[in-house]
């Protein structure tokens, strides 16, 4: 079950955190990964998927320039000859109330968590239809479908994703390619660590599980999209949250 053998995929932002485990754990299933991020943030990431036994290298790129993504999907094909899956896992946070929030601060998370995601999937889209086989998966968040206070660019970047994946969804389905949110709730991740215990503790109450996520279960997800098994899944929102939005 979730054979990826002979799979190359890509997964953007896999220096950590999620996109990290889900580099790992498609590999594990038999893909060829290229684990990209800036500079040689993914090496680690490689490492780690070597010494299990998988196969994969790192690429330097920058998300949020185009002639960089390219550069990293040619090489890609270049090495690979063929483009499988693509993980649109890169982002960041700039939380601020939007009466102070600076305009950087809005245009840096929409270029890094929304226009990262069409420069990436615009890379791929070619290849992927002359194949007549693809999968774009997109890591969003539930703030991205709840919204959250303070997070107003954030929010709008995440539920950016839902809206192109779905749009994208329907332009490419007659080439076989799928197209495809995942939505993450409060997951143990670096960013999360950083919340004081008492602002944990609230957002846990609001979790019917009763806990935070791992990276883990939302890897999870993520290897069940781009599988086999999911074939007839696409534009779809696939919701890791503990049930927190339901």
């Amino acid at each position: 079950m979730f054979d990826l053998s002979g799979k190359v995929a890509i997964v953007t932002g896999a220096s950590r955190g999620i996109g990290r485990a889900v580099a790992v754990l498609l590999a594990s299933r038999g893909a060829h990964v290229v684990a990209a991020a800036r500079g040689d943030h993914a090496a680690a990431t490689v490492t780690a998927i070597q010494d299990a036994g998988g196969r994969a290298v790192a690429a330097s790129v920058d998300v949020t320039d185009t002639t960089s993504v390219e550069a990293m999907v040619g090489g890609a094909l270049e090495r690979q000859g063929r483009i499988d899956i693509l993980v649109n896992n890169a982002g960041i946070a700039r939380d601020q109330l939007l009466l102070r929030m600076k305009r950087e601060d809005w245009d840096q998370v929409m270029a890094t968590n929304l226009t990262a995601a069409f420069a990436c999937a615009q890379a791929v889209i070619k290849p992927m239809m002359k194949q007549r086989a693809g999968r774009i998966i997109s890591i969003s968040s539930v703030v991205g479908q709840v919204g959250n206070a303070g997070q107003t660019n954030y929010a709008a970047s995440k539920a950016g994703l839902i809206g192109f994946s779905k749009a994208l969804a329907r332009e490419v389905a007659s080439r076989n390619i799928t197209v495809n949110v995942v939505a993450p709730g409060l997951i143990d991740t670096d960013m999360t660590r950083a919340i004081t215990d008492k602002a944990e503790g609230d957002w846990v109450g609001q979790i019917p599980l009763g806990r935070l996520g791992a990276t883990g279960e939302v890897a999870a997800a993520v290897c069940f999209l781009a599988s086999d098994e999911a074939s007839y899944i696409t534009g779809q929102v696939l919701a890791v949250n503990g049930g927190m939005y339901m």
